[in-house]
């Protein structure tokens, strides 16, 4: 065979292959949720995401937390992060101990009832010392402390007219339950802590609640389930395949380590994990997650982009401008701040 004709096969096999390439980088992205109330309104502010209520401004995942947040921006999403109690009670709780938020020691959440919390008067107004397995070892309280070092109590938050405070002096535990009803509006993340067989259990009360709940408060259109667990993804996943066509859910790291690397070569049109937002950190590994083309290629499939958990100033400001459709933070006043600064 002649040299020249070599050469004009391999031609035609790359012009082939930039052909394919073409027509898969430019094909319409598959949409997993059509009307997805977590992406921000074109050309619209990101929207202010209370990462535990706002845990630098108040106490995390108390009922207090959110109003404060609320008073800032009535239209906040709420991010929570639930457990199950002994007694079956999903309750907001980022460890799967009581030691470091609460004034009781060796109190596992799932062999402590709820029950006890409320009859106990138990408070989550604390940052205590934790071991490695989550427990306060040195029977140390220390009083919850804003990012500015003020001690306050459920008096201090701004409250809608005709909501009166539950307590006067300390944040009562808070249940998911208490966080649909008393915002209604309100979008809500809900991050589940528990795994395994502990999770799914968990999974099965927080799906019963949201059927309870879904005629009043329409829990379906307003809860965004997420997990770092990957069998809770999975099933998320069958939950939505089977019987809640409607669930939305926010996968956890291998399902977006699969869409950054197909967004690379512009080729997403292969991912097909129906999730409704990916919560994800400016930077990962040496990965910049914080680009253009990132937030673009995740929007064409309506898939929201959130960052976690972004606390300083000049991040914010470049999420803003990079059209991020929210951003998780400790600090709501702030970020409110930054938003209306951009938007005025």
């Amino acid at each position: 065979m002649k040299l020249g004709g070599i050469w004009k096969k391999i031609l035609l096999v790359l012009i082939v292959i930039l052909f394919v390439w073409v027509v898969f980088a430019f094909a319409p992205r598959p949409v997993a949720t059509e009307d997805n109330p977590f992406r921000r309104e074109e050309d619209g502010p990101p929207h202010i995401i209370a990462h535990a209520g706002g845990n630098m401004e108040f106490p995390d995942n108390t009922l207090e937390a959110y109003y404060n947040t609320y008073s800032i921006d009535p239209d906040a999403i709420f991010e929570t992060d639930v457990a199950l109690t002994e007694d079956g009670v999903v309750v907001l709780t980022h460890d799967l101990t009581f030691d470091r938020k609460t004034n009781i020691t060796e109190a596992p959440v799932e062999e402590t009832r709820y029950e006890d919390l409320m009859e106990d008067e138990v408070g989550f107004g604390y940052e205590n010392p934790i071991d490695d397995e989550g427990f306060n070892t040195t029977g140390e309280f220390h009083e919850y402390e804003t990012y500015d070092g003020r001690h306050v109590t459920p008096l201090d938050v701004d409250y809608p007219d005709g909501v009166e405070p539950r307590h006067e002096e300390i944040f009562r535990a808070t249940t998911l339950k208490e966080l649909i009803t008393h915002f209604p509006e309100n979008y809500l993340i809900v991050e589940l802590k528990q795994g395994g067989e502990q999770g799914l259990e968990l999974l099965d009360a927080i799906i019963e609640l949201m059927e309870d709940l879904d005629d009043e408060y329409d829990t379906f259109e307003r809860i965004n389930l997420a997990s770092f667990h990957r069998d809770m993804t999975d099933a998320f996943t069958e939950l939505r395949d089977t019987e809640y066509p409607d669930l939305m859910f926010s996968p956890q790291h291998d399902s977006i380590e699969k869409f950054y690397a197909l967004h690379l070569p512009r080729l997403t049109f292969f991912y097909r994990d129906e999730v409704t937002s990916f919560q994800v950190p400016m930077e990962e590994g040496g990965f910049d997650l914080a680009t253009d083309a990132f937030v673009n290629a995740a929007q064409r499939h309506n898939i929201a982009v959130h960052y976690w958990t972004i606390n300083d100033e000049d991040d914010m400001r470049e999420l803003v401008e990079l059209g991020a459709d929210g951003i998780l933070t400790d600090r709501p006043t702030l970020l409110n701040e930054v938003i209306e600064d951009y938007y005025d």
